[in-house]
């Protein structure tokens, strides 16, 4: 096979794993992972059903890889955000905050989301869940978030329960779903900030 083939044929592939990823995630942000099928996943990629198991050979695997590639996102880009030099922590809050109920980025919250709360997961996902639990992001939130408060922007008390409630509330507007609207970060960033 000639290499340019070959080369378009890979991007081919990349281009149709990442098409499939996107729509699949919006059907498991919306129907949970027992309600999804691999039907819905296919129709809203726009391939046809035999085409996905190409890609994928069932559900378990399609959801273990998104949580996955979830998990990856989420700790890399809290790991660049704490490590910007520009902007003060609230800042940084912030724009963290509207990434997460960001039309782009609510359903890998809510992926995330499901895969803690559904009894039906894959035990490769349970597996990672346990090491990357809220614990795991309390602690990579904790520096920025304490930063936050000896700066006085931030409300004090524990910053550990300072970030479980950020993330409560995060997580409380991610799962009503449609017909509501989302809040503006600014109004989610009230419980943080110091009077």
């Amino acid at each position: 096979m000639p290499r340019l083939a070959k080369e378009q044929l890979e991007q081919i592939h990349k281009e149709r794993k990442i098409q499939i990823a996107q729509a699949a995630t919006k059907v498991f942000a919306k129907h949970g992972i027992a309600g999804t099928k691999m039907s819905m996943i296919s129709q809203a990629a726009g391939i046809s059903h035999g085409l996905l198991y190409h890609y994928f050979n069932s559900k378990d695997e399609l959801f273990t890889s998104l949580v996955k590639s979830a998990i990856e996102t989420s700790t890399t880009e809290i790991q660049k955000l704490i490590e910007w030099t520009g902007g003060t922590p609230l800042e940084k809050i912030k724009l963290l905050t509207e990434s997460i109920i960001d039309e782009d980025g609510a359903p890998f919250f809510q992926l995330l989301h499901i895969a803690r709360n559904s009894k039906d997961v894959p035990d490769e996902v349970k597996e990672l869940l346990t090491n990357y639990s809220l614990d795991f992001y309390i602690k990579q939130l904790f520096p920025l978030f304490k930063e936050g408060q000896e700066n006085g922007q931030m409300v004090e008390g524990d910053t550990a329960e300072l970030i479980a409630a950020y993330f409560t509330v995060l997580s409380g507007v991610m799962v009503l779903g449609d017909g509501y609207p989302l809040p503006r970060p600014e109004l989610l960033l009230r419980i943080l900030i110091k009077p």
